[in-house]
Parts: structure tokens; C-alpha cells; sequence
């Protein structure tokens, strides 16, 4: 069997969980994937896949400030350690090869994973990388990095309606970028709803801590069946009770597929693996976008502009707007079915 190396990038979970239909696909259409990653997202995916081969690849460190004006600067700062990473990534990427046989590579937005002799494909929802009034200096720095690929995968639709808006599309489509639908590792299931409202916790700290610390207080009391999944992966699932509220860690795949087809209404960040795993389940959410981060606030924004999912902004979330509102649609159903047999044959 061909060892295609499956790399995602740890920021937050969303990169690693969109990255587990496409190692099913892989498993199932005749190859052997190699995951390599780091910190929690190398953990979750150790978890789903037990039997493959796993490595630690250098930790990009990206993590947020507390103040949602002082991202840009931090990421500027740590820029130099970033580049020093992709470095790193390369040398050892190139051992991997050497070593494990691989035979061709996967990276989900990990700038320094690909080898020149072999087959490497690059997954991203972002050919524009919203970065305020530096948006066009840091989208063409990321058009570089991708050209450098011999594909480029958009999990998105080419023409609209689609999911990403301007971030995945650019207004010429370059011949190495395939748009190859919406990822999820999720299946719509018609269950009964036995839950109120379901929190899900991603992305880097402090504002990941930030928002679960608001959350708790503002939904202390608040009627119905609430389930909290922090997104925090550790050796063991944990379980604990904070009033009316169940607090879960971490939950693997099939249990939070469970959990959201039972949920009435979904709170979580506005991340792209989100939208797509909701848009999948035709689910109704609130969007609370990570402060500072322009991903996810565009993403929220046209979402709530077309009368889909509303969204609130974290410093005004109470408890009175963690409601389902009757004015928003929810998403709706999309036909999907990813190719992987045309995707696969670049190996």
C-alpha cells in the first residue's frame, strides 16, 4: 500500500477533525496514512486512529492575546518563530520520507510540510487570509506558500451558493486549486432532541478559557438540558457536573455526531470546520467569533447578513440571547459527494 503522510496544523481542533474523512477515505480506497501533527490535535487524531503510525511535528506556539486589538501584533512578533518552524518542518518532513516510505502528502495549512519528489497537496478554505487593512499583504504571502504545492484542495463549493464566501475564492481560479466540497466526518441522523442547547469549545488560548469561564456563569440556572463540550483532549474522558450544566473534556467522533443530532440549538466559535460540519447536519447555532480573529468574524457576519445563523459578540452574550431565533433559517440541506478516487489518483 502507498504511505500518504496526513499533516494538520494545531489551531484549535477544526484542522485535525476535517482532516479524519479524508484518512477514512484514504484507509478505504487502498492506501496507509501517516499522521503527523502536535499538541491536541495530533492527540485527537491518535485517538480516532489508533493503529496508524503518528509523529510529532514542531509546534507552530500560535495562540491569541487577550485583547482582541493586540492579535495582529502578537502574530507579528512570533512570525520569526513561525518561519524557523516551517524550517524545521522540511528537515523533517524529508526524514519522514526517508524513513516511513512515504509516498505522497496531505497538509492541512502546515506551510513547511511537502517534499519536492513526491506528490504534496495543501488543504485551506482561506486563498484570502482576511487580516484587515493587511489583507492583501497577507493573502498573497499564502497564494506564495500554496503555489509551492502541486494541488491545492478548497473543502468548498466553486460556484455559489457556497460556504467560504471570498475567502475561498479568488476572482481568477488558479489550474492547481480543486474545489472538493465541504469536509465532515458527520452524518445527519433524524434523532430525537433531548437537548436544549449544546456548547462547543475549540480554538487556541486564553480565548478559548475566555469564553468558557463566560459561558458557565451566564448559563448557571438557565432552564433545560445543557450539554458544555470544553475541546480539550486528555488521556481520559471526564464527566462533570456543574449544576444544570454537563461538562464534557473532549468527545470522540461518534459521540458528538450523537450529541449534535440531539441538540436543539448549537453555541460555538464560527470556525470553517464548524460551518461545515453544521451545514452537514442542517443544524441551527450561534456564532460567538473569536475576538480579533477576521476568519471568523467574516464568517459569522455573512452568515447572520443572509438570515442563516445569527451571531453575538462575546463581551454582549447573556443569557437572554442564547436563544433560538425564528427569524434565522439554520443551514440547509447541500448534495455533497466528495471524489476522492479522482482526488487520490495525484499518488
Amino acid at each position: 500500500m502507498k504511505r500518504i503522510l496526513v499533516a494538520p496544523l494545531h489551531w484549535g481542533l477544526g484542522h485535525a477533525t476535517r482532516c479524519i474523512p479524508i484518512i477514512n477515505a484514504l484507509i478505504s480506497h487502498g492506501f496507509e496514512p501517516v499522521i503527523a501533527s502536535d499538541g491536541g490535535a495530533l492527540e485527537l487524531l491518535k485517538k480516532e486512529f489508533p493503529k496508524l503510525s503518528a509523529f510529532e511535528l514542531p509546534s507552530y506556539n500560535i495562540s491569541y492575546s487577550k485583547k482582541e486589538n493586540a492579535f495582529k501584533l502578537k502574530f507579528l512578533k512570533a512570525s520569526p518563530h513561525i518561519l524557523k518552524t516551517i524550517k524545521r518542518e522540511r528537515k523533517y518532513v524529508e526524514e519522514l520520507v526517508k524513513t516511513q516510505n512515504i509516498d505522497g502528502i496531505i497538509s492541512d495549512n502546515r506551510f513547511g510540510v511537502r517534499h519536492n519528489n513526491i506528490p504534496s497537496v495543501y488543504i485551506t478554505h482561506q486563498l484570502n487570509v482576511l487580516s484587515g487593512k493587511t489583507t492583501w499583504f497577507s493573502s498573497r504571502w499564502h497564494q506564495k506558500i500554496v503555489k509551492k504545492f502541486d494541488q491545492c484542495w478548497v473543502p468548498d463549493f466553486e460556484h455559489e451558493p457556497n460556504l467560504s464566501g471570498q475567502l475561498g475564492h479568488l476572482k481568477q481560479k488558479p489550474e492547481y486549486v480543486k474545489y472538493i466540497g465541504p469536509l465532515s466526518r458527520f452524518k445527519k441522523q433524524d434523532s430525537e432532541k433531548t437537548i436544549d442547547i449544546l456548547i462547543i469549545l475549540s480554538g487556541p488560548e486564553p480565548q478559548r478559557s475566555q469564553l468558557e469561564k463566560k459561558l458557565l456563569i451566564t448559563l448557571k440556572n438557565k432552564k433545560g438540558k445543557i450539554i458544555f463540550v470544553r475541546g480539550i483532549i486528555e488521556n481520559k474522558q471526564k464527566i462533570t457536573k456543574i449544576e444544570n450544566i454537563e461538562l464534557y473534556n473532549y468527545m470522540t467522533s461518534n459521540e458528538l455526531e450523537m450529541t449534535i443530532n440531539s441538540s436543539n440549538l448549537i453555541v460555538s466559535r464560527s470556525g470553517y470546520t464548524t460551518v461545515m460540519d453544521l451545514a452537514k447536519l442542517e443544524k441551527k447555532a450561534i456564532f460567538i467569533p473569536t475576538p480579533g480573529q477576521f476568519e471568523q468574524i467574516y464568517l459569522a457576519k455573512i452568515l447572520a447578513k443572509n438570515l442563516i445563523i445569527p451571531s453575538i459578540s462575546q463581551e454582549k452574550l447573556t443569557k437572554n440571547n442564547l436563544n433560538i431565533d425564528s427569524l434565522y433559517s439554520g443551514f440547509r440541506k447541500f448534495d455533497s459527494e466528495i471524489n476522492y478516487k479522482k482526488l487520490f489518483s495525484l499518488f
